[in-house]
Formats: structure tokens, sequence, C-alpha cells
């Protein structure tokens, strides 16, 4: 699937076509990385984040959930170290004025000699990149673009700036609109910090017992120079987070763990292993001891969907010195105090949208020798769907409309469903297929003799009769 722009490109088109995503304020021209997530794109999102959070919070029995304000003290990003260090290297062309994430450009470069049949000199690049990146070496890197002559897209020149550092940081005023009473406050950048401010709350108020956990789910904001491919990067974005504190000493067991355990979870959406792999990273953070990111084959490469870090106790141990507020455990199995170690496991929902997206989308040839046919299917796990029934009364009389109506008002309070009673049957198929949903029912002439109807399943696209009385039944049972 790697780098197939082609395939990319129509499922942008596909989503924005079938109501899944569109650009942000789009009568007004858009808005650089900022997308609305349309009718079915926002039941896709949901019905991914409940998975999620019912597989972190209602299937472990130590971990729980919070929802932080996004509107933090502003002294919780100082002692985070994102004011200080929360940038990326940038590079500006003096003749298109464009400017360029560094790994990115590199990374567009790899691309194309890859695609010229270079492998290993694009495999040395990036490795070369990487050892650069790691040592903050920003006049080893403007050589490393100045000696392979990477140009920009716009102005197809090298005529480079030196390397800087850009913050990500989105700043807002608290209080007056200006002047010296207003403060100045962030946009966070990231949901975990919510997490650990809260560690006395959760604990104290749930009697939590290390080993446990905090999961959260929200918005975060960054001011990403270069912002691009879709929905992969964006302004702004949810995070699902879990922090797993834990008594210092087995970092390493629980990490490993929870890489595992986040590997299933993605497995357990349907997609081949083979999809996936484990990218260990190369410049660990001052206060880490082991990171590595879960990627996914997507049409523009591998890239990264989720994060599994030992943080040690760096995050409680800052937020203690900064606030000066005493935040440790006591461990009555060892009597003693301490401040938790933390396995961080975070994911990206949107992310996750286009992973799922990709996975799904399929163009698929139907042809036979007597006649030429196609169709778009989207092929989610069905429990990701974002409807899982669709029921199609045959004709717009003869009492079939009615006893679909009964069969939609059985099934929508347990699970979405889409009634249509326009156009031939096969062109309804079709719009079903092309937003993914797993079930069609036919309400025909037959119903009324014996109470059965068609049922078709989108995979397949195979139709049989079941009662009318197990439709539901059905359903539920195909979306577990």
């Amino acid at each position: 699937m790697a780098n197939d722009i082609n395939r990319f490109q129509a499922i942008i088109a596909h989503c924005k076509e079938y109501g899944f995503i569109f650009p942000s304020s789009e009568i007004y021209d858009g808005l650089s990385a900022v997308y609305d997530y349309g009718q079915y794109g926002s039941e896709l999102k949901k019905n991914i984040r409940d998975y999620w959070w019912k597989s972190m919070t209602q299937l472990h029995e130590n971990i729980v959930g919070i929802d932080a304000a996004i509107f933090m003290h502003p002294t919780t990003w100082k002692a985070s170290g994102h004011v200080d260090n929360f940038s990326d290297p940038m590079i500006d062309n003096r003749d298109s004025k464009k400017r360029y994430r560094v790994d990115h450009l590199i990374e567009g470069y790899a691309d194309e000699l890859k695609s010229k049949g270079q492998a290993e000199e694009a495999d040395a690049l990036l490795t070369r990149m990487d050892q650069l990146l790691a040592a903050d070496d920003f006049a080893g890197l403007k050589e490393l673009i100045l000696a392979n002559h990477i140009k920009c897209a716009v102005s197809g020149t090298d005529n480079w700036t030196d390397i800087r550092q850009f913050n990500l940081m989105f700043s807002t005023q608290m209080g007056s609109t200006g002047g010296e009473e207003a403060n100045e406050i962030y946009l966070r950048p990231e949901t975990a910090q919510g997490i650990f401010v809260n560690f006395l709350n959760v604990q104290k108020s749930g009697r939590m017992k290390i080993p446990f956990g905090i999961a959260q789910i929200g918005k975060a904001f960054r001011n990403e120079i270069v912002a691009r491919q879709f929905i992969f990067r964006m302004r702004e974005f949810e995070q699902m987070e879990m922090q797993f504190f834990i008594r210092p000493g087995t970092q390493k067991e629980w990490y490993e763990y929870w890489k595992q355990e986040r590997m299933n979870w993605h497995l357990s959406l349907g997609i081949p292993a083979s999809r996936y792999r484990f990218h260990d990273h190369t410049k660990l953070a001052f206060y880490a001891d082991a990171a590595c990111d879960i990627e996914y084959d997507f049409p523009i490469g591998f890239k990264e969907v989720e994060g599994i870090h030992s943080r040690t106790d760096h995050d409680l141990g800052s937020h203690q010195r900064f606030s000066k507020k005493k935040i440790a455990y006591f461990d009555n199995e060892i009597n003693q105090s301490y401040t938790p170690y933390v396995v961080e496991t975070s994911i990206g929902l949107d992310r996750t949208v286009l992973m799922v997206l990709s996975e799904a989308y399929e163009e698929e040839d139907l042809s036979t020798a007597e006649k030429k046919d196609s169709r778009v299917v989207l092929r989610f796990p069905p429990r990701l769907a974002p409807i899982k029934l669709a029921v199609f009364p045959l004709l717009k009389k003869d009492g079939l409309p009615e006893i679909a109506r009964q069969v939609m008002d059985e099934c929508k309070p347990h699970f979405r469903c889409f009634y249509e009673e326009k156009d031939a049957i096969g062109k309804r198929y079709r719009r079903m297929d092309a937003i993914g949903t797993p079930f069609c029912i036919t309400i025909d002439h037959q119903t009324k003799e014996d109470n059965t109807v068609t049922i078709r399943h989108r995979d397949t696209m195979l139709q049989e009769r079941i009662p009318l009385s197990e439709v539901r039944a059905v359903v539920e049972k195909g979306i577990l």
C-alpha cells in the first residue's frame, strides 16, 4: 500500500463526496490543516472513540477515565517543558518564502529516491537524518540537504536559510481582551498533563492502588508550521491517552506489557499484522528510558498512529517541583513512599480514523462477460461502521413502507439504522456499500406472505431470506 498517492487522493475525495470529512470553512476557501467531520465521519469517529474507551476503562479494572479542561494554569506547560522545548526544526526557502519541517523535507526527497529505484540511497539518507536529529545537529542537517541538492517544490532552488526551532503551542488571553489585566494561557498541545495534575485527586478519591491507569480522550492543538496529508497532521486534533502509574523498577516489564496490549487492540480491528510495525525511537527524551511507535502502512507509507513511552517519574516529579505540592504514593506492600513511574500509551483518534478508512477502502471490479460493473466499498469492521443496518421497502406502496418503518422502530434504539425508499434497489445497495453499511434488508411482497425479508451482506453481496422477527438479532450478532 505504501506511497500509493492515487489511492490516497481517492480516499480523500470519497470522504468528501459521501459525508465523512470536509475541509473546514470551505465556503470561505477553507482553513489550512483544519477539517470538519460530516454525518458519517462523526459516527465513525465516535465508534472508534467508544471502542477505545471501553477497551481501556471497562475491560481494565484498574484504569479509570477523566475529562480534564483544555485550559490549564500556564505554569503547567512550564513544568512539562513545552514552553521551552516544544518545537520543531524548520527551514525556509529564500526564493519561494515557503517553510518546511526539516524531517518532512528530507523524507519527501527520500520518497523520490525510492520511486526511482534507489531504495538503499534513500534508507542511508534517512538513517543519517535520524542521527543528526538525535544530536540536534542543525548545521549537519542543512549540509545534508545541500549535499543532496534537495530543492524547494515551489521555487525549484536550494537557496535555504539556516535551520531554526519554532514553538508549536497556540497562546491566547484569559480575562480582558488586552492590557495588563489579561493573562496569557495556552491551548493544550497534549492531553497528558491534565492526567498528571489530577493524579492525587483521582488516586485519593478513587482509592486507587499502584499499578493503575488514568485515561482521557480530548482535543489538543499544535501550530504545525507544515501541516499536510489530510487528517494525518492537523492543527486541531483529538488524542486518546492513558497514563499507567507503576512502582519504580517495574517500568520495563510494564512497557513490554503495554506494547503488546496496544498491538492486540489494533489487531482486534481486523487489520492484518503485516500492516503494522514497531518503530523504536532513535532519540529518547532525557527523562525516558524506552519509547516506540506503532506504525501503520498508510497509502503514504508507514506512519505513526500510536506511541508507547516509559516516562520514568519525570512528569509527576516536575509538577511537584513547580507546584511545591507533594505528589507521592505510599505503597503499603513495601511500606514506602515514592513518586510513581509512568508508562504512557497515546493514540491519535484522527489518525486512527484515517487508518480505518485506508484499510477499508476498496474499488472492486464486478464486471462479467455480459456487462461491466464496479463498486466502491468501505469494508469497516461492523462494530465501527457508521450505519449498521439499512432498511429498504422495495416499493413505496402496497404497505411495504409501513412494514419497513416497524423494523426501523424496533432496531433504531439499539444501533444506527438508515431508511430509504428512493431509486432502484441496486443503486441503494451501492450507496450503502460506499459508506460501509454491513447489512441491508429489503421488504418486498413476499414479506407480506411469509414474514421474511432479504438480508444483503456488504462484503460478499450474498442475499438470503431470514424471518422478519430475527432482523435485530442477526444484526446485533454481526456487529459484536
